[in-house]
């Protein structure tokens, strides 16, 4: 029975877990800034864009860089046919899940429009600024000797 249901996994390469890793932190980035940018810049709010970034990148660099470097090794440690929703640990889903909904509690309260464009616009950019980890390692993508 557990042989017909391994049949059934989508399996990919560790590599192909890499492209699907920083894709969906670039993917949700770019949603998240034009989101917040949405918010701001129609009020005439385009310097909190420019604050907001400046927030993405001091999170970028000393929270995110530091998740995506452990993303990218524990990726690089799987074998071929690894499933692909392993591209994150269990525990990340949860917290993806988490913020997602914290997103859909913060967009929908009452806290002020210009307050929701600049948090969205930080984790925004600093989830396309980290990416560059998974591409980076996507991109030059060495198999290990055994695979070649």
């Amino acid at each position: 029975m557990r042989d017909r249901l391994s049949n059934l996994k989508p399996g990919v390469s560790p590599r192909t877990l890499l492209f699907c890793a920083a894709l969906l932190w670039t993917a949700i980035g770019l949603l998240l800034v034009q989101r917040g940018t949405q918010y701001l810049v129609p009020h005439g709010s385009f310097w909190l864009v420019l604050a907001a970034v400046g927030l993405g990148s001091l999170k970028s660099r000393f929270i995110l860089d530091r998740a995506a470097k452990r993303g990218v090794e524990r990726i690089r440690r799987f074998s071929d046919n690894t499933c692909i929703g392993a591209v994150y640990s269990w525990k990340t889903w949860l917290v993806v899940l988490a913020m997602a909904v914290f997103g859909l509690i913060v967009r929908g309260g009452s806290i002020p429009g210009y307050i929701v464009g600049i948090v969205c616009v930080a984790v925004g950019w600093a989830l396309i600024g980290s990416s560059r980890f998974g591409w980076k390692a996507w991109f030059y993508w060495k198999p290990a000797k055994d695979e070649r």
